[in-house]
């Protein structure tokens, strides 16, 4: 009998320690995909915001610390992740770049709202702006250059190609507009582009600041503080999906994706875009983490380069 006792402490002895390695390396399994998660999509971050802004990064730093910076023209540095845990509105407040690249912008066309806080875009890192685009009012100004919106002229900013690419779209729209009328009063009068100004009831600046953001005719159903949901997306299921098209082609994202609903703003942003051109779908983790981007030229190879290099 106590042979028979003997055997079965030993056996679940055996069952126990087996069942507690194999949770520890279940474990270890799951934290190290996740670490491998992690860094792939760091790099993908990192890769779409050098080639959203060429001329003004110019290389990627991970310091003593482990932290990750990007390294702009100027000198300055600007954090990747501060790893802090943020709710939706800590980070719109206080955002690194791993914030606002979180969220991947849809490109596919939509006819309902996005749940509330889906707001791909709202989330800005101002030291980023500023670098490429101007760090005052006065400095944004003198950036500015006039882009035909309809039969008026509006200021835009020249760096980074954000007035050539609204030139080009607008050429697209003015055309959609006389082979479709019907389209006509979604789009003119706009409502303006270049306003130095804080988001209302923050001490954020709006992207009008920066000459980045334009906004086409405004319908009163077309803000989140000015509509309910029901109206907001009665006024989305209405917007030509062409107008989205034409401007997203260009690198513009619309307030219309955003779960606070902006319905008549665009807004510069193209390394969202270019996030979702890539990598909205996830490749295999056997697949290199830049698998998919094209064409994969000598510019974008020196930065895939640079990246493996620091982060390696």
């Amino acid at each position: 009998m106590k042979k028979i006792v003997l055997c079965i402490a030993l056996i679940s002895s055996f069952l126990v320690t087996g069942c507690m390695e194999g949770e520890w390396i279940q474990n270890m399994i799951v934290e190290d995909t996740g670490d491998m998660n992690y860094n792939r999509t760091m790099k993908q971050d990192l890769l779409c915001l050098m080639m959203a802004y060429p001329e003004d990064i110019t290389n990627i730093e991970k310091g003593e610390d482990g932290r990750v910076y990007i390294v702009m023209k100027s000198g300055r540095k600007i954090l990747y992740d501060d790893k802090r845990r943020k709710n939706h509105k800590q980070k719109l407040a206080n955002p690194d770049l791993q914030d606002m690249m979180e969220q991947i912008y849809p490109l596919s066309r939509i006819d309902k709202l996005m749940d509330k806080d889906f707001d791909p875009g709202r989330v800005r890192v101002y030291p980023l702006f500023k670098e490429v685009y101007g760090k005052t009012k006065e400095e944004v100004q003198s950036k500015l250059i006039s882009v035909k919106v309809g039969y008026k002229n509006y200021p835009f900013n020249e760096n980074n190609r954000a007035a050539q690419n609204l030139k080009a779209a607008m050429g697209e729209l003015i055309l959609l507009a006389k082979n479709r009328p019907e389209t006509y009063p979604f789009l003119f009068p706009a409502s303006g582009t270049f306003n130095y100004r804080y988001i209302s009831g923050t001490n954020r600046l709006s992207p009008h600041s920066f000459g980045i953001a334009l906004d086409l005719k405004r319908d009163n159903r077309d803000y989140w503080k000015w509509a309910s949901r029901e109206e907001g997306e009665k006024r989305l299921k209405s917007y030509p999906k062409e107008i989205v098209e034409a401007l997203e082609k260009r690198n513009f994202i619309w307030g219309g994706k955003w779960g606070h609903f902006d319905i008549l703003h665009f807004e510069y942003r193209p390394e969202l875009i270019i996030k979702s051109k890539y990598f909205s779908n996830e490749s295999p983790l056997v697949k290199a983490w830049y698998s998919g981007v094209s064409p994969l030229d000598n510019k974008v190879m020196s930065y895939i380069q640079i990246i493996d290099r620091e982060l390696q």
